[in-house]
């Protein structure tokens, strides 16, 4: 199942990352409103899991304009405001679930899994493809070309970051966050060591480069 969320707090956010990703389920971040609008609008998920106060823009507004477009995304809000009148008017406004903090990460996981069912979501990806590249989840492998690149635990899991974005600029806020789970620029140049290392093992000796540079923005996976 893949699960966008957009959760303000950052430690909250990570929580919930790594407890989905731990249940088995591929999770994309935001951390305000404008933010996880672009990516719900621009990305296919199963499910949004949306804070209802949100910087620059609410979590309500999300969900109505996604309604008003056509989506149909399930989503469940999140919100430290539990009266009635407050979870009436976020099921008004779209949502399709409405969980009130504090929770229970068992109780979020089982909501939306039930929700994911409602709206028949998609099995999980397991094998990503750019080009003649190619990269399998459940065998963690990477073959290019038919032939076998063998990779070291955070190059792949930056390989496959970069392929479930293919063709979408992702920038180096995005890796920090979801590579390494930094929440804060370390002032190092580790993206670019692991970027470099990536880019020579699955593209020397190839026809192609397939990792391209979007100078002053970040990196492209594309054919």
């Amino acid at each position: 199942m893949k699960i966008l969320v957009i959760e303000d707090d950052r430690e909250a956010a990570g929580y919930l990352r790594k407890a989905f990703g731990e249940a088995g389920h591929v999770v994309d971040l935001a951390h305000d409103g404008e933010d996880g609008a672009a990516l719900a609008f621009a990305n296919g998920y199963d499910v949004l899991v949306v804070d209802r106060m949100l910087p620059k823009r609410d979590g309500l507004s999300i969900v109505s304009a996604l309604r008003a477009a056509g989506r149909t995304t399930p989503a469940l809000i999140l919100s430290a405001l539990g009266q009635v009148d407050d979870r009436v008017t976020g099921l008004r406004a779209g949502g399709d679930d409405y969980l009130t903090k504090p929770y229970a990460f068992s109780e979020l996981l089982a909501r939306v899994e039930v929700l994911a069912r409602r709206g028949g979501g998609r099995e999980v990806e397991t094998l990503y493809r750019v080009g003649d590249l190619e990269l399998d989840r459940l065998s963690h492998s990477v073959r290019r070309a038919g032939q076998d690149i063998p990779l070291q635990p955070r190059e792949f899991k930056l390989l496959e970051y970069l392929m479930r974005h293919a063709e979408q600029v992702v920038t180096r806020t995005m890796l920090l966050e979801n590579v390494w789970d930094y929440h804060f620029d370390p002032q190092t140049n580790i993206i670019d060591v692991h970027v470099s290392r990536l880019r020579s093992k699955i593209e020397k000796g190839f026809d192609k480069p397939l990792l391209h540079t979007v100078r002053g923005a970040g990196y492209v996976m594309r054919d």
